[in-house]
C-alpha cells in the first residue's frame, strides 16, 4: 500500500516508524493479493461448474436428436444403440448435476463468503490512514507552537494543541496495532479455511469421474462389436462414404 504524504501540515517528527510501516504495507499486501485470488478462483469455479452444466446438457440434447431421426423407426439396432446413449448421457447429466451442487455449496459458497470478508477490512485499513493524517496534522500543529517564543497565548495554544493531540495519536496507535495483529491472523487462516472445500472439491470430482467409468464402460459394453476395431469402423465409414459420392445426385458436373 502507497501513502499519500503531507502536503499540508506535514510534520518534521517522524510520527510512525519505517519497520512499521514496512511491516504494515507487508501484511496488507499479503492480503489485497489475496482478495484477488479469492475473486479470481471464485469466478474460475463457477466458470467451470456453468461449463460442466452446459456439456451434460448438450449430450443429453444430441441423443434425444438422435433418438427423434427417422433412422431409429427404420433400423432397429440402431435404436438399441441411441438408446443406450441416451440412457447414458441423462445418467451422466444427473451425476454432473449432482457434483456442481456440491461444489456450489461446498466450494463456491465459501469462497463468496471469504471474499465478502474483504470490504471491511479494507474499511478498516482507511479509518487507520485517516487516523495518520490526522495525527500528523495535529503533531505538525504542535510542532508549530512548540518553535514559537514562549509567549503567554503561544503556551495556551500549544497546551491546547497537545489536548487535541493525545487522542488522535491514541486512536491511530490503536488502529494500528489491531490491524498488525489481527492482518496476519487473517491471513494465516485461510489455509484452515480452505481446507475443507478443496477436500470436497476432490471428493466431488472423484465420484463423478469413477460413476463415469462406470456408466461408460456399461455402454462400451452393450455398443461393442466384437472384431470391430476403430480402424475397421474408419474404414468401413470411408467406403459408404464413398459410395455416397458415387450418385449421381451428387457427382460434379
Amino acid at each position: 500500500m502507497s501513502w499519500i504524504p503531507f502536503k499540508i501540515g506535514q510534520p518534521k517528527k517522524q510520527i510512525v516508524s519505517k519497520t512499521v510501516e514496512r511491516d504494515f504495507e507487508r501484511e496488507y499486501g499479503k492480503l489485497q493479493q489475496l482478495e484477488e485470488q479469492t475473486k479470481r478462483l471464485q469466478k474460475d469455479m463457477k466458470k467451470s461448474t456453468d461449463a460442466d452444466l452446459a456439456m451434460s446438457k448438450s449430450a443429453v440434447k444430441i441423443s434425444l436428436d438422435l433418438l427423434s431421426n427417422p433412422l431409429c423407426e427404420q433400423d432397429q439396432d440402431f435404436l438399441r444403440m441411441v438408446t443406450a446413449l441416451d440412457t447414458a448421457m441423462k445418467r451422466m447429466d444427473a451425476f454432473n448435476q449432482e457434483k456442481v451442487n456440491q461444489i456450489q455449496k461446498t466450494v463456491i459458497e465459501p469462497l463468496k463468503k471469504f471474499g465478502s470478508i474483504f470490504p471491511s477490512l479494507n474499511m478498516a485499513v482507511k479509518r487507520r490512514e485517516q487516523a495518520l493524517q490526522d495525527y500528523g496534522r495535529l503533531q505538525a500543529k504542535v510542532e508549530k507552537y512548540e518553535e514559537k517564543e514562549k509567549t503567554g497565548p503561544v503556551l495556551a495554544k500549544l497546551h491546547q494543541a497537545r489536548e487535541e493531540l493525545r487522542p488522535v495519536r491514541e486512536d491511530f496507535e490503536a488502529k494500528n496495532k489491531q490491524l498488525l495483529d489481527e492482518m496476519p491472523r487473517f491471513y494465516n487462516s485461510r489455509l484452515d479455511y480452505f481446507q475443507p472445500s478443496f477436500e470436497s472439491l476432490i471428493r466431488a470430482q472423484v465420484i463423478y469421474y469413477s460413476e463415469m467409468h462406470k456408466i461408460f464402460g456399461d455402454l462400451t459394453q452393450q455398443l461393442d462389436q466384437p472384431g470391430h476395431s476403430d480402424e475397421h469402423r474408419e474404414r468401413e465409414n470411408e467406403t459408404k462414404l464413398s459410395e455416397l459420392r458415387a450418385l449421381s445426385i451428387v457427382a460434379d458436373d
